[in-house]
């Protein structure tokens, strides 16, 4: 791919006064035009309609907002996976990408001054609250999508979780299971809930007792949630957890208790990480690459507002279910 340093070298300019020329946001003498322009058609430069857009806002760096109770948010999987999308999205272009967390509450402050931030082209939050939709300051709209939850003005992108759920309990219930529980996700995360409200109504269809009990998405959460199910329920024969490492803590449950997988109790994730295959975990993927990329080009493109878009998951079927 040609790229804005392909078209400087060849110029004999600098990238910066390419991306200028290009875009149309500085000053160009006419002798540097001349040269771009000629550069650009010698080589096919066809400039990127998501790189023009953030250079025509009001900054030249996208901010990814990840809200979380502490700054472990920023040290997850899913955030490196969400991060390295966005940057290799606009990295031809020079255009660059930061991490920022966002408090789980009182976040107004935090978005007033990304609204204030000349530099920032935009912003995509993830693991959005209702009281950070309602927080988004004026000048944010239009170039802010959420990864999660949306809003009359903050368009949307997410898996669909609901689906997912939906299905696992539907293989649980084909291959014989009637005591399934599930360990849920954080219960301040609002698109959690759209898969517990999803397993709900499942297992209820099924004519099935209805068991959640609250988790996170960290081995320990499924941990802690396997030993409450164990508890409460001793006869469950499945477990479904919000995510895989929450799986993958209520395998290390199992075993201590001297359940065998899937014998005893059949268990299911949702994710598909690298760790799901290694430990034959049966699970649901998670397509984060494709929605960063959709995040990111609706907002640089202006996407309309109140819009929410699901990209679908499959189930992916392993020894553990």
């Amino acid at each position: 791919m040609v790229t804005l340093e392909h078209v400087a070298r060849a110029a004999g300019v600098s990238r910066a006064t390419v991306s200028r020329a290009v875009t149309g946001s500085g000053p160009v003498s006419a002798d540097a035009l001349r040269r771009v322009r000629a550069a650009a058609e010698a080589l096919g430069y066809v400039a990127d309609p998501i790189a023009r857009a953030l250079a025509r806002g009001t900054g030249t760096r996208l901010v990814v907002a990840m809200t979380g109770t502490s700054d472990a948010v920023l040290d997850c999987a899913y955030t490196g996976r969400v991060l390295s999308t966005a940057a290799r999205l606009l990295a031809p272009e020079g255009l660059g990408v930061a991490l920022r967390r966002l408090p789980l509450h009182a976040p107004a402050a935090e978005l007033d001054a990304l609204a204030r931030d000349r530099t920032v082209g935009g912003v995509v939050l993830v693991n959005t609250t209702a009281e950070e939709l309602a927080a988004v300051p004026r000048e944010l709209r239009g170039r802010v999508v959420s990864i999660g939850v949306g809003s009359a003005v903050v368009p949307s992108v997410d898996v669909d979780a609901a689906a997912a759920a939906a299905a696992s309990v539907a293989h649980l219930v084909r291959s014989g299971r009637r005591r399934i529980a599930m360990v849920t996700g954080p219960e301040w995360l609002p698109c959690t809930r759209r898969p517990v409200a999803a397993f709900r109504a499942a297992v209820a269809a099924a004519g099935l007792p209805v068991r959640t009990v609250p988790g996170g998405f960290d081995a320990a959460a499924g941990a802690a949630g396997a030993e409450e199910v164990l508890a409460r329920w001793p006869d469950t024969d499945a477990v479904l957890g919000s995510c895989d490492d929450v799986a993958l803590g209520v395998l290390a449950v199992l075993r201590r208790h001297g359940r065998q997988v899937p014998g005893d109790v059949a268990v299911t994730g949702f994710d598909d990480a690298p760790l799901a295959e290694v430990t034959d975990l049966t699970t649901a993927t998670h397509p984060v690459e494709r929605i960063t990329d959709a995040a990111v080009r609706a907002v640089l493109t202006g996407a309309p507002a109140d819009g929410t878009l699901f990209f679908p998951s499959e189930l992916v079927l392993r020894r553990s279910a």
